[in-house]
């Protein structure tokens, strides 16, 4: 279900980041090694998003990203030392268009999902009590992981990024038992990620940070992240926490 990256370090090109290594987010899209809970290919849509000193810019096609050539020609031109990119498996009866492809940003933010809220969207209705009317109208996408994406935002106006994140996994884990919830953020500075009934590893050292849904190359230093973990990575910095602490 879904695959998604997060990259911080040297500044390199936007297509890089989305191509490079043996089994990079382009060799995902339709050889994965390690999908959970169904499906093999994820092409139905993809996206990046870059930081840069005048914010965040953004990248989506509701197509496979094998298709696209701005992968290797315009992307290839836009240099970040923050990228988030993400490649989807659309969950049956949700739409496959360029409004569903995370990431969604919105501010300084980034967000990407892996995985699917079971039940939905009976299961978590009571968690969007709290958000404003008006945000829940804004809904980027009729799908679970734009929902998550609003309340999330909603709590990152009064909560920190990795207090926020937690929070959202906690209640929807109660609310929806069973959902895949691996959900990844970042601000440019700093990468967030959640592992629930999915696979996600991390590499980080002096130089760079990289959280993904499963290793980009056969560099032995990835690690595999823990079920039931959340992770806070920057550059030379790595903690990985239990969820249920």
């Amino acid at each position: 279900m879904c695959r998604h990256l997060g990259y911080l370090g040297p500044a390199r090109s936007v297509g890089d980041v989305l191509t490079a290594g043996t089994s990079s987010l382009m060799q995902q899209s339709w050889a994965p090694r390690d999908m959970r809970g169904g499906g093999t290919v994820n092409a139905d849509g993809f996206g990046a998003a870059w930081w840069t000193d005048g914010g965040v810019g953004h990248y989506r096609n509701p197509m496979p990203i094998w298709t696209d050539p701005a992968v290797t020609d315009t992307l290839t031109s836009v240099r970040s030392t923050a990228v988030l990119a993400a490649i989807r498996s659309a969950t049956v009866g949700m739409p496959v268009d360029r409004s569903a492809c995370a990431p969604f940003v919105a501010g300084t933010f980034a967000f990407s999902h892996n995985g699917v809220v079971t039940g939905w969207p009976h299961s978590v209705a009571a968690l969007a009590a709290d958000v404003p009317t008006v945000d829940l109208l804004r809904l980027a996408a009729p799908t679970d992981a734009a929902a998550l994406w609003t309340v999330l935002q909603h709590r990152l106006g009064r909560q920190e990024p990795g207090e926020a994140l937690t929070g959202l996994v906690r209640d929807v884990d109660a609310a929806a038992p069973g959902s895949r919830l691996n959900l990844l953020l970042s601000d440019g500075r700093t990468l967030w990620a959640t592992a629930v009934h999915h696979a996600l590893s991390v590499r980080v050292d002096g130089e760079s940070a990289v959280v993904a849904s499963e290793p980009t190359d056969d560099d032995p230093s990835w690690r595999a992240v823990p079920d039931r973990s959340i992770v806070t990575a920057a550059v030379g910095a790595l903690e990985v926490t239990p969820l249920d602490r």
